[in-house]
């Protein structure tokens, strides 16, 4: 469960924007659409070796 404490004369939209962050940093809602449908062990690695390569090309782009 998610606690956001509202600080004294602070605006709802501002609670509000750090519970939504707080929110997605903790990934539920990332794992719940994850499980929506099932997806092969082999198909989530080669996801997540493509995903590493695109990183590792864009860091090497910035360094240079």
């Amino acid at each position: 469960m998610i606690i956001i404490n509202v600080k004294e004369n602070e605006s709802i939209d501002k609670a509000l924007k750090r519970y939504k962050k707080k929110f997605e940093k903790t990934g539920i809602l990332k794992s719940v659409r994850g499980r929506a449908h099932f997806e092969k062990k082999s198909v989530t690695r080669r996801r997540q070796v493509i995903r590493a390569a695109y990183k590792q090309q864009i860091m090497t782009v910035e360094q240079n």
